[in-house]
């Protein structure tokens, strides 16, 4: 019998289509399912287009953790409609104000063994577990709700061997970094970063929540550790220890790609704008002035993180210059941090204490002052996603962070030693955390006749059309690399309230490119009936939204047209029925422009056999010019695109 690493125990123990080959598609068995609300609304209307009458996964739960501020009827409309799915469709509910939902599905759900997809692309979090975790878009958590299974191309599996001891100062912050340094943002692009190692046994299960969270900067399909004795200490904290079960890799177990990580050599390190992949040591900048450091969210959301970052700050004053924002990750959290004095702490000090949740890592509030450096412990610094334009943002760990809130500049840790005679503050974890499971409502036994609550800015999804066999369209906008969700659709207070209203929300389509997309998707709607637009490589990697799809459709995007996309990007345009080609010869690339007319024939024949698909191009010269394209899909995908998306799909299938 061959010996196995973790992804392929997990993977293999819920196969249902294909065979566990790199690149060919799987569909897999979903046990949980995870939903937040800037990404849930939309979701739960389409359970609700699908006509589903209850959830069939083992788990399910709606998190209220992104649109928290309410300052009109929005946000709180939709906590009421999704309230109301929950219990109509047969899933837990997590309150707003109850916390981020990795941390807390960590601790209240998570099961070592099992699979998990998430409408959102930190869900990658719960790898820290022994999961399968995968964040994807919303549709297909919908259809896993529904009970299809989970379609992904087999991932390569990357094992990262952790060996020794992080010194003092250094934290998992700098173990991800540190991967981010060597690997950068497309570096996990196709593959599943696997732990292991002496090394795993000096990181609590919160420390690698750390590093799986921000696997999904790496662009990975997600992170696996195994499932030990750390993950049952974890599991015995939370009063949990009933749902442990160990999963390890067997000795002698092969991978597709290895990586070392030494940990005693590691230094505090930094990823500087605007992008978790500009990663220098601490060093390389220290002494630059700061105007904002935030402590918090999904990537250091554990109890340790608030309580190091409370220790380093003891009786000491933050910097008159510096605004020290406190983002706690769930009430669970602050219960405790008020049981060891770290909430008096950071407090005393200064710290200005948010709500439980996302908060400033999506921009919903604490954005910083105009041409001032944020340090923050969050997992994103894309263009203005803290809600400032040409933001200043830098990702750290709270050591750097609360070390650089003293001083009001940016400061390596380890000079605190010599700045204020501070020895390094030494953590131990309780054996068990004070429990809250107050504001969880579970869903009833049976909620068929439980109305679904609209408000004025909960909108009914459009039908989307099969596709066409030929169209005529312009080129509205030409991308580099690496383009991110936040710039294709923007986050920010005053558009994520926006996420269950697709006419509003469409508005803000590609603004952080070119303000002027909007105006000119819709002439191009009225005039040529849509429009493509083109990308280099690494198109729409960040975040699950799908609205980085719907509202490019809704606007009338037939395609887009990139070098290569961000894995949940690529599902995203299928689902929607947008198709996404890929440059041949990227020599092409060069040649095509914004402003062009391009045409597309024999659509339907070409993408259903396989065959390079070409696009006319008609220049405002006069020039034109023929390339060919291809995409990657698998028969399955192509049967959703042909039919307008997977919820005509699934519509067709279960009538």
């Amino acid at each position: 019998m061959s010996k196995l690493n973790v992804t392929q125990k997990l993977i293999g123990e819920h196969l249902l289509h294909g065979e566990m080959v790199p690149g060919k598609e799987i569909g897999i068995r979903i046990d949980q399912a995870l939903l937040q609300d800037a990404t849930g609304t939309l979701v739960q209307l389409e359970l609700e287009a699908m006509g589903l009458k209850k959830a069939k996964t083992e788990v399910a739960v709606q998190y209220v953790d992104h649109n928290l501020l309410q300052t009109d009827n929005k946000n709180a409309d939709d906590h009421s409609f999704l309230l109301s799915a929950s219990q109509r469709f047969g899933l837990w509910y997590s309150r707003p104000g109850n916390g981020v939902s990795h941390p807390v599905h960590m601790e209240r759900f998570g099961k070592p063994g099992k699979t998990l997809v998430g409408s959102d692309s930190h869900t990658c979090a719960a790898g820290s577990l022994g999961m399968l975790a995968i964040g994807t878009g919303g549709l297909d958590v919908a259809a896993a709700i529904a009970g299809q299974p989970y379609f992904v191309k087999m991932p390569k599996v990357m094992g990262v061997k952790l060996i020794g001891k992080l010194p003092d100062w250094v934290s998992a912050k700098d173990v991800i970094l540190e991967m981010l340094r060597r690997h950068d943002v497309k570096g996990g692009v196709g593959k599943i970063i696997e732990y292991y190692g002496d090394g795993l046994k000096h990181l609590s299960a919160m420390d690698r929540h750390v590093i799986a969270n921000m696997g999904a900067e790496l662009g990975a399909t997600t992170t696996v550790f195994p499932s030990d004795d750390e993950t049952k200490r974890f599991l015995k904290s939370q009063d949990r220890e009933k749902d442990w079960v160990e999963l390890v890799a067997d000795e002698g177990c092969e991978y597709d790609f290895h990586e070392e990580i030494i940990l005693d050599e590691l230094v505090p390190l930094i990823a500087l704008p605007t992008s978790p992949g500009n990663v220098v040591p601490v060093t390389e900048v220290a002494g630059r002035a700061i105007g904002q450091v935030v402590i918090g969210s999904s990537a250091n959301p554990g109890l340790r993180d608030f309580w190091i970052a409370a220790a380093i700050v003891r009786g000491r004053s933050i910097n008159s210059g510096v605004s020290f924002d406190i983002n706690p990750t769930s009430r669970q959290i602050i219960q405790n941090m008020i049981n060891n004095r770290a909430f008096a702490d950071l407090i005393k000090a200064g710290g200005r204490f948010h709500q439980s949740g996302c908060m400033g890592c999506i921009g919903m509030g604490q954005a910083p002052a105009t041409n001032t450096i944020s340090l923050r412990t969050m997992p994103r610094n894309f263009p203005s996603r803290s809600g400032t334009e040409d933001d200043q943002v830098y990702l750290c760990s709270p050591e750097t962070a609360a070390a650089s809130a003293l001083t009001g500049k940016i400061t390596d840790p380890r000079d605190l030693e010599s700045l204020f005679t501070m020895s390094y503050p030494k953590y131990e974890n309780p054996d068990m955390e004070i429990i809250n499971t107050d504001m969880l409502v579970a869903p009833p036994e049976d909620g068929s006749k439980i109305e679904i609550v609209k408000g004025p800015n909960i909108k009914t999804l459009p039908i989307i059309e099969p596709l066409s066999d030929s169209y005529k369209v312009p080129v509205l906008l030409k991308m580099g690399d690496n383009i991110s969700t936040d710039e294709i659709l923007k986050a920010g207070a005053d558009v994520l309230p926006l996420r269950s209203n697709l006419p509003e929300i469409s508005k803000y389509s590609y603004t952080v490119i070119d303000d002027s997309f909007y105006d000119r998707a819709m002439e191009a709607k009225s005039k040529y009936g849509g429009h493509v637009v083109v990308a280099g490589q690494n198109y729409a990697q960040g975040s699950s939204r799908e609205h980085a799809a719907l509202a490019p459709k809704y606007l009338g995007q037939v395609a887009v047209i990139a070098g290569s996309y961000a894995r949940i990007a690529w599902q995203n345009l299928v689902n929607f029925g947008i198709i996404p080609l890929e440059f041949i010869d990227l020599e092409d690339y060069k040649e095509i422009e914004q402003g062009d007319i391009v045409s597309f024939d024999n659509l339907i024949e070409d993408i259903r056999n396989g065959n390079p698909i070409s696009v006319n191009v008609s220049k405002a010269s006069g020039k034109k010019l023929t390339f060919d394209t291809k995409h990657s899909l698998s028969d399955r995908q192509i049967d959703v695109l042909l039919k307008g998306g997977i919820i005509n799909e699934f519509k067709s299938r279960i009538s």
